[in-house]
């Protein structure tokens, strides 16, 4: 997909084999976090918001799953303290999923769509039709 173009949700759908009332709700979340957006009327469709090297992995996993924390306490935006925690600042549990999250944050926040384009083995495809 040249930059500036459009894709069609259902074409999208169809060459990823992918139901499109499923892509019609990712297409949605991205583009409520600003990732893609719309154009309407003749050659309309989605196309991404920023090019592929300015959109992080982080920010679209966050858009679709939420935070990349692996359990609510480790959590920097969605903070919960687990029901049988007697101490959050001692927990060692806690203590390692924060380094967890920390690893994992640190690497897809740094990966570009670009960079995942470049690492392919030649299919192309649906990354090139989501972005």
């Amino acid at each position: 997909m040249a930059p500036g173009e459009t894709a069609q949700c259902a074409d999208v759908a169809e060459a990823n084999h992918i139901p499109k009332k499923f892509l019609d709700a990712i297409l949605g979340d991205l583009r409520n976090a600003g990732i893609v957006r719309t154009k309407k009327g003749p050659g309309g469709g989605y196309m991404p918001a920023q090019s592929p090297g300015e959109i992080k992995a982080g920010q679209v996993i966050r858009s679709l799953d939420g935070p990349l924390a692996p359990i609510a306490c480790a959590s920097r935006t969605a903070f919960q303290p687990c029901k049988d925690c007697n101490d959050i600042d001692t927990c060692v549990i806690r203590r390692i999923m924060v380094k967890v999250r920390d690893a994992v944050a640190e690497i897809l926040d740094r990966l570009t769509l670009a960079d995942m384009l470049s690492l392919d083995d030649g299919s192309r495809l649906a990354l090139t039709y989501y972005m």
